[in-house]
Parts: structure tokens; C-alpha cells; sequence
């Protein structure tokens, strides 16, 4: 799993008492019932609406998986220099390739997948059990005691099926000691990134991911509109991002978010400070769900009261940006000329020079992990394709004063602009859900 600079500030400010929940540190049912044993106050009338949606999620079937590996091996004999075999250790590759879930430890879990034939994983002796809970279909399973080297293990295998030179593909969250070791025991292979197969596969999404994908999206729009409806003087920044990961539990599913309030907005990713909403603040919600392992990411602004005349003009700028790149993100243009086509509404409507108010990139990936490749930043010259999903979170931050940012996830087409994978852009800072 990649760790995103938003993952490690969300980290940060559990341990700072801030307001943001943490993706990374899941809720068991155990922890919801001792959260309501503690006394935690009910969720407003507003989240009632909220009803489970497990009969509405479509689970990745074996044979998308067995297709997604049949997949990779085409890549891999298409390349140029050509692939033998693609080295997966855990993260989110692995649990795209096969469905497996697992954490990362000292002791390695792969899977290897040769250019032809059935692919093999490799798992500790005693972990075996547990491993076999979660292989979707018949998958060969080798196994390693502790005193035994699960390297030499794999280079007995790539021998058995002849890989005793070519080219080993390597996903690109592997740990160097689990690249090292693997090197050090077949140091016969070519080990180099395996980027071009894992990125070529995980970008492009099928309909059902897309499927899974506008589902997450309108969990989130549901749970949003909740809090909107739910917002009161004196409310704090970790009080919002609570109610909001128990809406998602309501919905059965797991989730969170960044709040903000007022001047705190101006910094993108937030701050420590815990703010108590009073009125006049802007309120900045940002991020979303998990659903079967497709994530959402979406900001809404909105206010308590009337919204100030400079928020105002801020929202209808970023809001024409959106529309830009919305109509830039075409099949076969590069990624960067997305981000130009925002950026010049922004900075011609006096917010510039470059990054100077609009201070990040324009979107980022979006799938498996909430932040993957590609990026629509500027001068990225990689060409989009169609099926390829991204954030248009285009934003005005003014320091010490305000900040504004609109995030929607779009998909692009096989031609003419993107379609949102959101049920619609953000109508008014009045109506920040329609």
C-alpha cells in the first residue's frame, strides 16, 4: 500500500489530539461497540438516512483476477525488452493481482508471476493457514520455515520453470531487502522496475471498477450532505471527522476525513490545530471511502451562515477551473495540458503567478490507492488513455485568510472530455451536495 503525504499527516495528527481519523488504522467491530460503550454521543437526525450498502457492492470475481495476471503476462511478452517474470510482495499489487490482503512484515509474502504459465507464492510455514483463507482460486503455495531462506526457495523455482537469465520485473513498493534478497539468490536475472507492466494494468479500469469506483463516490456525497446538514457553532474540526468515519460505518463501510475550518483551510493538507466552527467559517471537508478496495476522494466546500464575498468569488473561479480540465482531460493529449487548462482560469482570474495561490498539482491517480500514477501536473508528457481515473481538485489558498478547493474523480473517455465519476460537481457554497 502507498503511503500518501495526506496518510502520514492524517497519522500525525492522531497523535497531535487533531481532526483527522486515519485510513490506516481500521475500525473493527470490537472498537465501534467499545466507542458505543464510552458514551459517544449520538449522530444527529441527519445521518438516519444512512443505510448499509453491501447489497449494492459487486465483488472482483476470479476470473477479473486470473484476467488481470493474463493481463500482465501479454505485457510482459509484448515489452520491449520483454519481461520474464514480475515480482509482487505485499500492497496494494498484490491484492489487485489475486485479492490477497496483507500486511507488510520482516518475513516476505510474493507472488511471482512468470511470463507464461501459473504463477507461484511464497509464504512463511506458519502463515500458510491464513494465506490459504484468502487465495481466490488454486494458486501453487510454497513455503518457508523460519531458519530456511524464502529466496532460495523462489530461485528454485525460477529454475524448475528455466528463468535462469532474462529480465524480472519488480513492483515498485517492494522493500530492498525483499529485492535484495531475491537478487542475491537468482543473480543471474536483470532486476529493473516493473513499472510498465503493474502501472500499464492497475491505470486503465475496467467497468466494474469504474462501477465500484461511483459507488465509493456516492457514499461519500451521502454522508457529506449528512454533516453539511449537521453543522453548529462550536463544533470542532475532530468532532466532524468522527461523525463522518461513523456515517461510513453506517453505510457498512470503512472511511474518513480532512476538515477544516475557516483560515486552517489555507493550508491543503491542514494543520494540528483543532478549530471550533463559528460563524462565517469556511468548512472544508476532504477524502472518502473503501469499497472492495476502490477508493473515493472528494472536497466539498461550504459555510456557516452566508458566505463571505471573497469566498464566494474563490468558489465560482475553482468551480470554472473544474469545468477546464474537466474538457483538457482528452484521450491522447498529455497529462500536463490538464493541469495548464486549470491553472490558467486560476491565474488569469488574478491567483498567480504558477503555484503561488493555487499551491499543488491539479489531480492525481485514483483507484486501489488514493494516490497512484499517473499525475496531472505540469509538464508530465505521459498521454492519456481512456479509463484512465483522476482527481480535478483545482484550489485558491490564501494564507492567514482563506482556502477553497473543489475535488472531484473523473474518468477519462474514448473521446471528447472526461465524464465525473461523482453524481456532479458542487452546485453553490450554500448547497454543497445537491
Amino acid at each position: 500500500m502507498k503511503i500518501t503525504r495526506r496518510d502520514l499527516f492524517k497519522a500525525a495528527s492522531i497523535a497531535g489530539g487533531a481532526f483527522a481519523t486515519n485510513s490506516l488504522l481500521p475500525r473493527t467491530a470490537s472498537a465501534r461497540g467499545a466507542a458505543a460503550e464510552s458514551g459517544c454521543a449520538p449522530l444527529p437526525s441527519a445521518f438516519d438516512s444512512l443505510k448499509p450498502v453491501a447489497d449494492r457492492i459487486k465483488p472482483v470475481r476470479v476470473d477479473e483476477f486470473k484476467g488481470r495476471i493474463a493481463h500482465a503476462q501479454r505485457l510482459m511478452a509484448q515489452s520491449r525488452p520483454g519481461f520474464d517474470l514480475l515480482y509482487v510482495t505485499p500492497g496494494t499489487s498484490l491484492r489487485y493481482y489475486t485479492g490477497i490482503r496483507w500486511g507488510l512484515s520482516e518475513r516476505i509474502v510474493a507472488l511471482l508471476v512468470p511470463r507464461t504459465g501459473d504463477p507461484l507464492i511464497i509464504c512463511p510455514a506458519f502463515e500458510e493457514g491464513r494465506l490459504r483463507e484468502q487465495v481466490r482460486w488454486p494458486i501453487e503455495v510454497r513455503i518457508w520455515q523460519e531458519d530456511q531462506s524464502p529466496y532460495a526457495l523462489a530461485a528454485s523455482w525460477l529454475g524448475e520453470r528455466g528463468i535462469r537469465t532474462g529480465r524480472v520485473g519488480v513492483e515498485e513498493t517492494t522493500r530492498f531487502v525483499f529485492f535484495d534478497g531475491l537478487r542475491q539468490a537468482a543473480p543471474y536475472c536483470d532486476y529493473t522496475s516493473g513499472d510498465a507492466i503493474t502501472h500499464t494494468c492497475r491505470s486503465r479500469k475496467s467497468q466494474h471498477e469504474l462501477e465500484l469506483m461511483r459507488l465509493a463516490c456516492q457514499c461519500t456525497f451521502d454522508v457529506y450532505k449528512a454533516m453539511f446538514a449537521s453543522l453548529r457553532e462550536g463544533i470542532r474540526q475532530s468532532e466532524v471527522a468522527d461523525m463522518i468515519a461513523r456515517g461510513y460505518e453506517r453505510q457498512g463501510l470503512q472511511g474518513d476525513a480532512l476538515v477544516l475550518f475557516g483560515p486552517a483551510a489555507a493550508l491543503p493538507h491542514g494543520t494540528h490545530d483543532d478549530r471550533a466552527l463559528h460563524e462565517g467559517d469556511c468548512v472544508l471537508l476532504d477524502d472518502g471511502c473503501d469499497i472492495e478496495g476502490y477508493k473515493s476522494d472528494v472536497t466539498r466546500m461550504g459555510a456557516l451562515g452566508k458566505p463571505s464575498a471573497k469566498l464566494q468569488r474563490a468558489f465560482e473561479i475553482v468551480r470554472h477551473a473544474q469545468d477546464a480540465a474537466l474538457a483538457a482531460a482528452v484521450a491522447g493529449h498529455e497529462c500536463g495540458s490538464v493541469d495548464d487548462a486549470a491553472r490558467k482560469v486560476v491565474v488569469d482570474a488574478g491567483f498567480g503567478p504558477g503555484y503561488k495561490y493555487f499551491a499543488h498539482r491539479l489531480g492525481h491517480g485514483i483507484g486501489m490507492d488514493g494516490h497512484e500514477w499517473p499525475y496531472l501536473v505540469r509538464g508530465n508528457r505521459i498521454i492519456l488513455q481512456s479509463g484512465t481515473t483522476f482527481s480535478n481538485e483545482p484550489g485558491i489558498y490564501v494564507p492567514g485568510d482563506y482556502g477553497l478547493r473543489c475535488e472531484d474523480d473523473m474518468v477519462v473517455m474514448e473521446s471528447g472530455g472526461a465524464h465525473l465519476l461523482t453524481p456532479g460537481f458542487q452546485p453553490s457554497l450554500e448547497t454543497p451536495i445537491a
